[in-house]
C-alpha cells in the first residue's frame, strides 16, 4: 500500500469521508491506488508521499491552477503580502484593486462583494436576490455549491439527478424550504416554461452556469435572460467553472448577455482562495440591507493573487494557450479513438475538455483508462483543465500514452474479457464511504 493510501485510511477514521472535497475523493478516480496527497507540485507535475512524479491531466486543482502549480509571478505578489501581514485590524487596499478591475473587465457591473469559495458566494448572490425582489423561490440549471438553498430541491424527488451530481440526500435541510428551489434542463425551453409557469409571481432569482459540457445555445440563454427582465427576478450567471477560460473574466463577455449577477471564483486567483460577486447595484446594495459579512473575506492574499493572476494572464495571453491547449488535446482523443476504432464522445468548452466511453460498462473502462495512465506517470481523468504550464513535449506525452492505452481498450472489448482492474471500479455520485 502506498504511504498516501495508508494515510488516507487514517483520515477517514478522523475526518468523515476521509477529505473536504468530493470532487478530490479517491474512490472517483482510482480506488485503493491513487497517490491521494501530494508532497509538493510545480508547473504541471505533482510529486506523491511516496516521491513518484506526475503530470497532472486529471484537473490541475480542479480546474482551479491555469497558471500553473506554484506559479512564480503569483506566489511571489502572494509571499510579499504575507510579510506585510495578510490579516489586519484595517482593510486591504488590494480590495479596492480588485474590485475596480472586476468592473473595468465587467463594464455592466456596478458593484462587488467578496468571499472565498464558490459555493458561499452562490449562496450570497441567492440571499441578495431574494432581498432585492422580496421573493423566495429561485430557478436554477446546473451545479451551484452545497448550501440550504440548493440542496432543498432534493426534499422533492431528488431534482438535483440531472443536473451534476446524482443522489444527493438533503438531510439536515430544513423541510421548510421545500419548492423553495426549482431546477430546469440546459437548452431545454419546455422546462424552463414549466418552471417559471409553476412559481408565477414568487421568483427571485434565476441562476444557470453559461456553459458546461455542451456548447451553449444562444437563443435559449437569451430567452432566459428576458424572461428573468419580464418577470422581476435577477438573473445570475455562475462562472465559477466557466469564469477566466476563454476571455479575461467571465465567459458571458464572449456570449455578450449580460446578467444582473455574476458569480466568479477557482481560477481567478490560480488556487488561492477567493471569489467574487458582481453585478448591478441595485442588487448588490441590499448587503447594506441584510446581513452578509465575515472576517476571512478580509484576508489579503486572495485578493493579491486574483490581481496577480489577471495580470499574468493579460501579459502572456494565457487564454489563447488553455484554448490551444484543450483543441490539442481534443483531436489527439478522436485520433487515438480512430486509430483503436474505440467509441468515445468529445466534449466540453476548449480549456476543460472531457470524454466519455459509450459503452455500458463506461465506468470500468474509465477506472482501466485512470489505472494505466497512472502507471504511465499521469495523474489523469476523463476530464481535465488546462493550464498555462502545459507545452507541446508534455501533451505529446500524454496523447501518446491516450493512444497506447485506447489500444489496449479496444482489444479488451473486442475479445469481451474483462478489464485487468487492481482494484474497484471508481465511482462518481456521491456516496458514503466507511
Amino acid at each position: 500500500m502506498s504511504k498516501g493510501q495508508k494515510l488516507l485510511k487514517r483520515a477517514k477514521k478522523i475526518i468523515p469521508g476521509g477529505n473536504q472535497l468530493l470532487s478530490k475523493r479517491s474512490e472517483i478516480f482510482l480506488p485503493g491506488q491513487w497517490p491521494s496527497y501530494y508532497k509538493k507540485a510545480k508547473g504541471s507535475k505533482v510529486w506523491d508521499l511516496d516521491n513518484k512524479i506526475y503530470n497532472d491531466f486529471a484537473g490541475m486543482g480542479v480546474t482551479t491552477c491555469i497558471l500553473g502549480y506554484a506559479d512564480k509571478d503569483v506566489n511571489n505578489a502572494v509571499k510579499k503580502a504575507i510579510n506585510n501581514s495578510s490579516m489586519n485590524t484595517l482593510n486591504s487596499y488590494e480590495e479596492v484593486e480588485l474590485a475596480e478591475k472586476l468592473i473595468d473587465l465587467h463594464p455592466w457591473a456596478e458593484q462587488v462583494r467578496f468571499a472565498r469559495t464558490g459555493g458561499e458566494a452562490c449562496a450570497i448572490a441567492i440571499r441578495l436576490a431574494r432581498a432585492a425582489t422580496g421573493k423566495n423561490v429561485v430557478l436554477f440549471c446546473g451545479y451551484h455549491g452545497w448550501h440550504d438553498w440548493y440542496l432543498s430541491a432534493n426534499l422533492k424527488k431528488n431534482s438535483l439527478d440531472n443536473q451534476l451530481l446524482p443522489g444527493l440526500e438533503p438531510k439536515g435541510v430544513p423541510k421548510t424550504l421545500k419548492r423553495t428551489a426549482y431546477p430546469f434542463n440546459v437548452n431545454d425551453t419546455n422546462s424552463f416554461k414549466k418552471a417559471v409557469q409553476m412559481f408565477k409571481g414568487k421568483i427571485a432569482a434565476i441562476i444557470m452556469e453559461p456553459v458546461r459540457s455542451d456548447p451553449p445555445n444562444m437563443q435559449f440563454i437569451r430567452n432566459v435572460r428576458a424572461t428573468a427582465k419580464k418577470i422581476g427576478s435577477v438573473f445570475i450567471f455562475d462562472e465559477i467553472t466557466s469564469g477566466f477560460r476563454e476571455t479575461i473574466g467571465g465567459y458571458h463577455l464572449k456570449l455578450k448577455v449580460n446578467p444582473d449577477v455574476a458569480i466568479l471564483s477557482k481560477a481567478m486567483s490560480n488556487g488561492f482562495p477567493s471569489s467574487a460577486i458582481i453585478g448591478k447595484k441595485s442588487v448588490m446594495d441590499q448587503a447594506q440591507n441584510t446581513f452578509v459579512s465575515s472576517c476571512m473575506w478580509t484576508e489579503r492574499i486572495g485578493f493579491v493573487a486574483a490581481l496577480a493572476t489577471m495580470k499574468k494572464m493579460k501579459k502572456k495571453n494565457v487564454v489563447k494557450d488553455l484554448i490551444s491547449h484543450g483543441k490539442i488535446i481534443k483531436r489527439g482523443w478522436l485520433k487515438a479513438s480512430k486509430l483503436a476504432k474505440l467509441d468515445i464522445k468529445v466534449a466540453g468548452i476548449d480549456p476543460i475538455p472531457q470524454f466519455s466511453f459509450n459503452y455500458n460498462n463506461n465506468d470500468e473502462i474509465a477506472t482501466y483508462f485512470i489505472q494505466e495512465m497512472k502507471n504511465s506517470g499521469f495523474l489523469a481523468n476523463t476530464r481535465l483543465g488546462t493550464t498555462y504550464a502545459y507545452n507541446k513535449k508534455i501533451i505529446s506525452r500524454y496523447l501518446e500514452s491516450c493512444e497506447e492505452i485506447f489500444e489496449k481498450i479496444s482489444r479488451f472489448i473486442k475479445s469481451e474479457k474483462s478489464l485487468p482492474l487492481n482494484g474497484p471500479i471508481r465511482h462518481n455520485t456521491f456516496k458514503r464511504l466507511i
